[in-house]
């Protein structure tokens, strides 16, 4: 019996890199996971995979910058695994990676719609049914650019910094009411994002080797340690894989 049994995780950003990653290992730990990406075919073939290893999964295709769209993949995984316990929320992109004076304003605004509107179109849609039900998980991949200024990657930064501010207010509105509210900054990551940031060559992080990064199975592990009871203690606060003693919790020494 896995330590998530009888729960259901919806996660955002699905079809590849740290969502494919923590769906794996949420299920792994004997949760439902509903797959939510743009890409149907990726995150098809990705709930096939768990459920030919035992797992339930199912494929939500949508864009999480809509929010009537992310409403009905939320309602459908109830229909088809249950109500929703967890939300990771995960999806963003690091595009458009431009210099303010020079980027296109509708690519920055884009990229608000996705990292910053879709994280708030999650909780909106999830959190009535978590209320009403007693509790549940809401975790956001943050990042260190929240709180670090980086060239060509204001709209990431400052939408990282919105989503760790909306997670703030989430859980000063929630606390006592059995909602548990987390961001999680992974670090870089070897995720196909780390390779668009390496082919700009704008700031330090784009030349890092790709060998630096750590694989995507580290915020996995992180992702499901938050979805337990030992997390408690860190509810509404933002935890980093960079934090040693944070890492010796999870087991990642």
């Amino acid at each position: 019996m896995g330590k998530l049994a009888g729960k259901v995780a919806l996660v955002t950003g699905a079809s590849r890199g740290i969502g494919a990653a923590a769906a794996r290992a949420l299920a792994a730990e004997g949760a439902a996971v509903g797959l939510v990406a743009r890409s149907g075919d990726a995150i098809a073939a990705l709930a096939e995979e768990i459920g030919a290893g035992g797992g339930r999964a199912a494929a939500l295709p949508c864009d999480v910058a809509d929010h009537a769209a992310v409403a009905d993949a939320v309602a459908e995984a109830g229909r088809r695994l249950g109500r929703v316990d967890i939300l990771v929320s995960n999806a963003a992109v690091i595009e458009p990676i431009a210099p303010i004076a020079e980027v296109a304003p509708e690519d920055w605004m884009r990229a608000v719609a996705i990292n910053l509107a879709g994280v708030f179109n999650g909780m909106r849609a999830v959190l009535p049914g978590m209320i009403a039900g007693g509790g549940g998980t809401l975790i956001s991949v943050g990042s260190g650019a929240a709180q670090n200024p980086l060239e060509g990657w204001s709209a990431y930064c400052s939408t990282k910094a919105a989503v760790l501010m909306l997670a703030r207010c989430t859980h000063h509105e929630l606390k006592g009411r059995g909602i548990r509210v987390f961001s999680l900054s992974p670090g870089t990551i070897a995720t196909d994002m780390q390779r668009a940031i390496k082919a700009s060559g704008i700031n330090p992080v784009s030349r890092m080797a790709f060998e630096e990064h750590a694989p995507p199975d580290h915020p996995a592990r992180a992702i499901v340690w938050l979805c337990t009871k030992e997390a408690d203690g860190l509810a509404g606060s933002e935890v980093s894989l960079r934090d040693p003693e944070f890492r010796a919790r999870i087991g990642l020494g």
